[in-house]
């Protein structure tokens, strides 16, 4: 009954999701298998037979992965951080996570050209504790484009987690303390099976920026590093490929899709369930 009652106000977002992502998507695979006497597999079968192809693919996958884990260790200290906090500290920090969010990402990539260049704080610093005699440029690099993701993508890991530590009260600490337990068994037993349903949450969010985010991986990485947004912009723009490059967007939908599904499963399971 309520499921009826309430159907009329799902249309709209059905029509909307239907507009804007079903249909553009069915044309995205029927391009995939676009060829002059019909439907065919040849452009998946150029893709995976390519060496360079599929080495972009891991790159990507490997790319994302190792953004998890960056923001993963940054973002955990930093939500520590806001529960234990005072009320003046928490707004603090929420500003400084909202305030990247509402810039536009062309303008923190380019922000970190200044950062990661040769004139740019990192040079100096390194130059500074005498790490290196001359300046030195990090752009174009994976480290540089690494650091360049975490930074964009924190903000990803960290809302998730204040939204789950916010309903937990403080005092779980002291009553673990008070059990004997120290500060790393209280982090692991006690804390990070907390977290994880944000932290599941998170790294999704985070896994499909990083390898959908064309303009920092071009700009920041540089065409030494090239992932696969930059692949299917190559067929697109240059060659003029577009059912390869559709077959390109297919493949990176659905390695994306296999990740978000696998991580939606855990976080559903059970024993994760009652821990939080």
């Amino acid at each position: 009954m309520m499921k009826a009652s309430g159907f009329p106000y799902v249309v709209p977002m059905l029509l909307l999701s239907v507009a804007f992502f079903a249909t553009p998507f069915a044309v995205l695979v029927g391009f995939s298998f676009a060829g002059p006497g019909g439907a065919t597999l040849d452009h998946y079968a150029r893709f995976f037979g390519d060496a360079f192809n599929f080495r972009v693919l891991v790159n990507t996958a490997r790319l994302g992965l190792e953004t998890v884990v960056g923001t993963t260790v940054l973002g955990i200290p930093i939500a520590l951080l806001y529960w234990h906090g005072g009320r003046n500290l928490r707004q603090v920090l929420i500003f400084l996570t909202l305030i990247p969010m509402l810039t536009s990402n062309v303008v923190r990539t380019f922000a970190w050209i200044v950062i990661l260049g040769r004139q740019g704080p990192i040079s100096e610093t390194l130059m500074a504790l005498g790490l290196t005699g001359m300046p030195t440029s990090l752009l174009f690099t994976e480290l540089g484009l690494l650091m360049a993701m975490c930074q964009i993508d924190l903000p990803l890991i960290i809302l998730p987690l204040i939204a789950i530590l916010s309903r937990t009260p403080v005092q779980l600490t002291e009553a673990a303390q008070v059990s004997g337990a120290g500060p790393w068994r209280i982090l692991v037993t006690v804390l990070l099976p907390l977290m994880l349903p944000g932290l599941l949450a998170g790294w999704i969010l985070v896994f499909a920026s990083t390898s959908s985010s064309f303009v920092t991986q071009a700009v920041i990485g540089g065409a030494r590093n090239v992932y696969v947004p930059q692949l299917i912009y190559r067929e697109v723009g240059t060659l003029f490929d577009w059912p390869l490059a559709s077959a390109i967007a297919v493949v990176l939908l659905l390695s994306t899709g296999c990740l978000l599904v696998a991580l939606t499963m855990i976080s559903r399971h059970r024993r994760l369930v009652g821990h939080a």
